[in-house]
This record gives structure tokens, C-alpha cells and sequence, in this order.
């Protein structure tokens, strides 16, 4: 072993420790990688840090979709437009067992197919489901688990943030991610809801339905209205976003802009529309776009000296000594697994995708497949403690989530952090559910 990949090591060892003692990811970061850049190098580390920041950052077009996303979510979270839908998918599912929960997963779908920002998600469908899944007496632990799981589908459906991000630094088209992403997203909403349904068939007592009158109160032809009516401006947004991109009509940074205009429509045609409103949106946007960049440039410099000291020779090497092609695929997904435990998935998708797609390429896996696999990976890093951000989310929503307790939250997740390995398991077996619909756009 070299003395560069003692220093690579040493690196990352670091980072761990920087990390469990609460110091922030982007600071840890750019702070080792001034650090160790200047034992390695000397003052010449500075001038690579300032090429790979403007080749890979400030030059990336694909990143300025970011900004986009963040403004849109934050217009379409303002205009009141999810709050309609759910009471009225309510009504519509109420009468069955389960049926409030599995609305829970309905709307934080199309929620997720309009925003990217799990942490708006999570709040928003918080604030919505908590209140009357507490009022029909649903099971504290199938509240929490199932607004914690729905909320994170936004970092996986598109338009995802993340994928944004992972295309841009994994060489893959985003537009391919994104159509990529669909069947899985389907799939995984699909499995949150069967579990409802099943779990309310078995334990009735863990999601009562509504009962007869409280259903015939309001007329079956005036819910499907207002369904339909509460439905068609989400639509209309999701067919602007991704169907310009699915068309080839826009790049993802252009539909990006038109999502953020659509849902700044969407806003005013709700009555929503107020300049304290706009300014809180920036603000809000601001304030994530500088925490997602600030990361991204830290984790630029990191990666630049881990792999200048030959942190990718002996990654490649250590992920290659299990011997097989598959057992160092499964090497590569537990330390994506384990790293989502302790860091960040902007931290994750900047450290490990320069050094596992090339990996990933040489053994014979599809790049477009592979990034997925590693996107829907990331997903369980939002419910799998101890970082675990969707239970701080949700903690953090205030309202009636105060009267559901931690270990509550924490007991509601793991089914559904078994239900995402289930569908990750079946995303491995069958490549195509990944791979059929970008496929097909080509």
C-alpha cells in the first residue's frame, strides 16, 4: 500500500470521525480535503480545487435545474392544492379498511411526482393525515410509518432532486433517470399500499373505516367531482414537467422552469398568491439551493484528493477482492446502506458514485440500472436511524404528530424499510422494470 492510499484511508477514517462528532457534511468535508490535499500535494491542491469546482459545479447547466425544483416545490407546498385532494381521496377510500392510510400513500404520489424536497413532503402530508388518522383511531406507529415512507417517494419519482444530482455526476442522462425511475416509484407505492391493506384486513383495530353515515354524508357524485376537480391541476403540472422531458420537447433544467411557473399558476388560481407568499418561496429555495451547493463543492474537493492519493485504486481493489461480480455489487449496496445510516444523500451520491460507477461499468452492469439501484438504495437513508431525516420531519411538522411518541415512529418504519428492500431486491432481479421505459424513449 502506498503512502497516497494511507492518506486516502486516514481520509475517510476522518470523515467518519468528523461526522458521529456532529460537525456538518460540508464543512467535514472541504476541511479534510484542504487538509489532507496540502500533506499530499502542497499549496498546488488549491489550484486543483478551483478547476474541479468550476468544471464539475459552477459550469454544470443540469445543476441550475436544482433551484428550479426547490421553487416549484415550495409553490406547489403554498398553493393549497394537496390539502383539497386528500379530503377528498378521503371520502373516496374511507369506507375501507385501511382506507385513510392508503390516501396517505395516493397523495404523497402525485405529491412526489410534482416535488423533489422530501422534507416538504413529509411536513405537508403531516400536517393533512395526522389530525383524522388520530380522530378514526388509526394505529400510532402505522400513522407515522406510512407518512414517513410516502414522503420520501419525492426523492425517488420524478422530478427527484437526487437524480438530478446523480445524473450530473454519474454521466447519465437525467431525462434516462427519470423515466427510469417511474416503475420503481409505482412499484414501491404500490407495495406501501398492499401493506396497509393487508395489515387493516388482518388488524382491524389498526385502521377502522369510516363509518356508514359519516360516508353517506357527502354524496358519492360530489367526491368524484371534487377528485377529479382537485386532480387536474397536479396533472396538468407532472404533464408539463415530465412530459416536455419524456418529449424531448425541454432538457430537465427548462422543464424545471416551466414547473416552477406552472405551480406559481397553480398558486394564484387556489387564492394563495401573496408577495409575502413569493418572498418566503425564495427565501426557502435560497436557503436549500445553498445547503445542496455548499455540500456538493465540499464533496468536489473531497473526492478530488481521495482519488488523487488513489482512494479509487484501493476501493476498486477491496470491492473486487470479494471475488465476484454480484458479491461486489452486494458490497457496494451495504456501504451504501451503512453510510445512509451516518451521512447525508447529496454526501453519498458526491463520494460514491465517482468511485463506484466506473466500478460498476467494468464488472458489466448498465450505468442507467446501476445509478438506480444505488437512488433507491438512498431512499431507506431518510427512515433508517440513527440520521434518519423523515422522523425528524415528521417530528418536526409540530400539530398532532406531537402526541405520537419516538419509539412509536421508530416501530412504524421498519416495516416499510422491509418493504423497500423488497422492492430493491426485485429491481435487481428484474433490470427491466428500470430499464424498459428509457428504452423505450430511445
Amino acid at each position: 500500500m502506498t503512502t497516497g492510499m494511507i492518506l486516502a484511508l486516514l481520509m475517510f477514517v476522518c470523515l467518519l470521525i468528523g461526522l458521529s462528532l456532529g460537525h456538518p457534511l460540508a464543512f467535514t468535508l472541504g476541511g479534510l480535503a484542504v487538509i489532507f490535499g496540502y500533506f499530499g500535494w502542497g499549496p498546488e491542491c488549491f489550484g486543483m480545487f478551483i478547476d474541479r469546482i468550476y468544471m464539475s459545479t459552477m459550469n454544470s447547466y443540469i445543476l441550475v435545474a436544482v433551484p428550479l425544483f426547490v421553487l416549484m416545490a415550495n409553490f406547489l407546498d403554498r398553493s393549497g392544492v394537496m390539502e383539497g385532494l386528500f379530503v377528498s381521496v378521503r371520502y373516496l377510500l374511507g369506507p375501507v379498511r385501511g382506507g385513510i392510510g392508503m390516501t396517505v400513500i395516493l397523495v404523497a404520489t402525485i405529491f412526489a411526482a410534482c416535488t423533489g424536497i422530501v422534507g416538504a413532503s413529509v411536513v405537508t402530508i403531516a400536517l393533512l393525515a395526522t389530525p383524522p388518522l388520530l380522530e378514526y383511531g388509526y394505529k400510532k406507529e402505522l400513522i407515522a410509518g406510512s407518512i414517513c415512507a410516502g414522503g420520501t417517494l419525492g426523492i425517488l419519482i420524478p422530478p427527484s432532486i437526487m437524480l438530478v444530482l446523480m445524473g450530473s455526476y454519474a454521466g447519465v442522462p437525467v431525462g434516462q433517470l427519470f423515466m427510469g425511475a417511474l416503475i420503481p416509484g409505482a412499484i414501491l407505492s404500490g407495495l406501501y399500499i398492499l401493506y396497509i391493506a393487508i395489515i387493516c384486513f388482518i388488524k382491524p383495530e389498526w385502521g377502522p373505516a369510516l363509518t356508514v353515515e359519516e360516508r353517506a354524508a357527502v354524496p358519492t357524485q360530489k367526491v368524484l367531482i371534487d377528485c377529479l376537480k382537485n386532480l387536474f391541476p397536479p396533472a396538468l403540472l407532472i404533464a408539463s414537467v415530465l412530459g416536455a422531458i419524456f418529449a424531448g420537447v425541454a432538457t430537465p433544467t427548462e422543464a424545471a422552469g416551466m414547473g416552477a411557473f406552472v405551480a406559481l399558476l397553480m398558486m394564484i388560481a387556489y387564492g394563495r398568491f401573496s408577495f409575502k407568499i413569493i418572498k418566503d418561496s425564495v427565501i426557502a429555495t435560497s436557503t436549500v439551493t445553498s445547503m445542496v451547493l455548499f455540500i456538493v463543492v465540499g464533496a468536489t474537493c473531497f473526492t478530488g484528493v481521495f482519488i488523487g492519493l488513489g482512494g479509487d485504486e484501493l476501493v476498486e481493489v477491496a470491492i473486487l477482492s470479494v471475488g465476484s461480480k454480484w458479491g461486489s455489487f452486494a458490497l457496494m449496496m451495504l456501504i451504501v446502506l451503512f453510510l445512509g445510516m451516518f451521512i447525508d444523500w447529496i454526501g453519498i451520491t458526491m463520494i460514491c458514485l465517482p468511485l463506484f460507477v466506473p466500478i460498476a461499468r467494468d464488472l458489466g452492469f448498465n450505468e442507467l440500472w446501476f445509478v438506480m439501484m444505488i437512488a433507491m438504495n438512498l431512499q431507506m437513508s431518510f427512515l433508517t436511524p440513527p440520521l434518519g431525516y423523515a422522523f425528524f420531519y415528521f417530528k418536526g411538522a409540530g400539530g398532532a404528530t406531537s402526541q405520537i411518541e419516538m419509539i412509536e415512529i421508530y416501530r412504524g418504519m421498519i416495516p416499510f424499510i422491509l418493504i423497500m428492500l423488497s422492492a430493491l431486491a426485485l429491481c435487481i432481479l428484474f433490470p427491466q422494470t428500470v430499464l424498459y421505459l428509457p428504452e423505450m424513449m430511445n
